[in-house]
């Protein structure tokens, strides 16, 4: 943490290496969070710096750490970094309820508990074509190419957290 700081309190020539000894530090320590916080703290630098390239590498990765934690603060921050870099991002904690309308939901929910286009559409009361469309968009949204990836996404998003 002590080389984290010396990082933010560098001046433009210094900040790099000594965030770079920062990182080289957190190999040696099994503290995720603190590895992100550095890890956002210089992107952030790096950004400002108009370095907004090498920023996204350092950005996306604290984010993706954040998120896997949780830190939804933290991750909201990192997310606000990467926008300004020009870069656009989902919100990966975000689950296929909040992405998807009540319809595509649940002929995701269909298809996910194995049934064919035909199935879904006879249960659900619609043609086969419209249970195509919709899942198609299913697709987009949750950025999948697959029934199989819609199953383990669909089983996730029903784990208890």
């Amino acid at each position: 943490m002590s080389a984290r700081c010396a990082g933010l309190l560098a001046d433009d020539d210094g900040y790099e290496a000594e965030f770079r000894r920062a990182l080289a530090l957190h190999e040696t320590l099994p503290d995720a969070y603190a590895l992100a916080r550095t890890r956002l703290s210089f992107g952030e630098r790096l950004r400002r710096g108009g370095r907004k390239l090498a920023a996204r590498e350092q950005l996306r990765r604290a984010h993706e750490i954040f998120d896997r934690l949780e830190a939804g603060p933290w991750a909201e921050r990192a997310r606000r970094e990467l926008r300004a870099t020009g870069e656009k991002i989902r919100r990966a904690t975000a689950g296929a309820g909040d992405q998807l309308t009540p319809q595509e939901l649940q002929i995701a929910q269909q298809v996910a508990e194995g049934r064919t286009n035909k199935g879904v559409a006879a249960a659900l009361f619609l043609s086969p074509k419209t249970i195509e469309f919709h899942l198609g968009r299913v697709f987009r949204k949750l950025d999948i190419g697959s029934r199989a990836e819609l199953i383990r996404r669909v089983a996730a998003d029903a784990t208890p957290g």
